[in-house]
C-alpha cells in the first residue's frame, strides 16, 4: 500500500494492512511536523506533490516488496496544509525479524524523501517562509 492523502492519516488503520502470522516484528515510522528548522520557529507547512507523486511512492514501496524477510510495507505522505504535530509521513514494515524490519523503514523512508517529488513549503512564525525538496 502506497498512498498520497490529504487527509489525516489514519496510522492505526495503515498499520494494520501489513498484519502478518509470518512477522516477528513491526517497525512504524511518523514523521511529523515540527515547530523548528535550522533554527527557525516554524508555524505550519504545506506539501505540495506532482501528479506523478502517487506512482513514484508506489514504486517505491514496491521495491522493498521483495527484501529478505520483508513481508508487507505500507507508506503514507500528508500533502497539503499541516500543523504542527500532524503526521506528515507515515511508514510500516513488517518482517521476520526486528533487524530486517528497522533496516527496511529507515531505507524506505530516505528513498521516499529522495525521490518521491514532493515539495515543503515552510510558514516560519516570524511571517517569512520557504520552500525545501525543490528539484
Amino acid at each position: 500500500m502506497a498512498e498520497i492523502s490529504d487527509v489525516a492519516v489514519d496510522t492505526a488503520a495503515v498499520a494494520a494492512l501489513v498484519d502478518d502470522a509470518r512477522a516477528g516484528a513491526v517497525v512504524t515510522f511518523v514523521g511529523a511536523v515540527r515547530n523548528h528548522d535550522g533554527g527557525r520557529d516554524v508555524d505550519s507547512l504545506t506539501y505540495s506533490s506532482h501528479p506523478s507523486a502517487e506512482g513514484v511512492l508506489r514504486e517505491v514501496a514496491e521495491s522493498f516488496r521483495g527484501r529478505e524477510g520483508v513481508h508487507a510495507v505500507a507508506v503514507v505522505h500528508r500533502v497539503g496544509e499541516l500543523a504542527i504535530g500532524d503526521v506528515a509521513l507515515f511508514a510500516v514494515v513488517a518482517a521476520s525479524h526486528r533487524g530486517q524490519a528497522f533496516s527496511c523503514a529507515s531505507d524506505l523512508v530516505d528513498r521516499v524523501k529522495a525521490t518521491v517529488p514532493i515539495w515543503k513549503h515552510q510558514h516560519y512564525t516570524d511571517g517569512t517562509s520557504d520552500w525545501s525538496n525543490l528539484p
